[in-house]
């Protein structure tokens, strides 16, 4: 039916698209044995149910498809970098920091869905903004400026008060679409991927 051909033209799939930036970067870097994609199933899944998110949010698929390629574009060059061993020890510290940020994050959002009346939206921006401060310093001396300029993208929009009111209003339209993210990171928590 033309609304199914509609529909699948439509599908963006985060992981095609890691393999692909992954490959692009392995064809400059021409490193053996980095083939396996660094994005698993579960996140795969996050990254294609904020695409619907975003998407749903701005009204503009283009927009969405932005930010999430300029994660997966991210996610895939710290992954190259912590692989062949870039990082100092120090950067190993700012890693460090960083997961128990992101998890942070993470465990904030699940319980401002979950539980009525707990959205603090300072604390959850404050945290955000924290995480971008550590991802920045820890990728500033191996990636570029664009690099950086892709960070601020993906944290300009998350951190956004805007967003996050809409997000986590107790009628929010965007709950269907949060829903099937917040699955996702429970089941990433429960495996200890998070």
């Amino acid at each position: 039916s033309p609304h199914k051909s509609a529909r699948m033209a439509d599908a963006f799939k985060a992981q095609d698209i890691s393999i692909r930036a992954q490959k692009k970067l392995l064809g400059k870097m021409s490193t053996k044995g980095l083939a396996k994609t660094f994005i698993d199933d579960t996140s795969a899944s996050i990254l294609d149910n904020t695409y619907n998110l975003a998407k749903a949010y701005t009204g503009n698929k283009k927009e969405a498809e932005k930010l999430v390629k300029n994660i997966i574009k991210i996610v895939v060059k710290i992954g190259i970098l912590a692989r062949n061993d870039q990082f100092t020890a120090d950067d190993g510290r700012k890693a460090n920091k960083l997961r128990t940020k992101f998890s942070t994050i993470v465990k904030t959002v699940i319980s401002f869905y979950e539980v009525d009346f707990t959205f603090d939206k300072n604390f959850l921006m404050n945290n955000i903004n924290d995480c971008r401060c550590v991802i920045k310093d820890l990728v500033k001396d191996h990636l570029t400026d664009k690099s950086l300029g892709r960070i601020d993208h993906i944290f300009d929009f998350f951190s956004d008060g805007v967003f996050l009111e809409e997000m986590f209003k107790k009628d929010s339209v965007f709950r269907p679409q949060l829903k099937d993210i917040i699955e996702d990171m429970n089941k990433a928590l429960d495996k200890g991927e998070i």
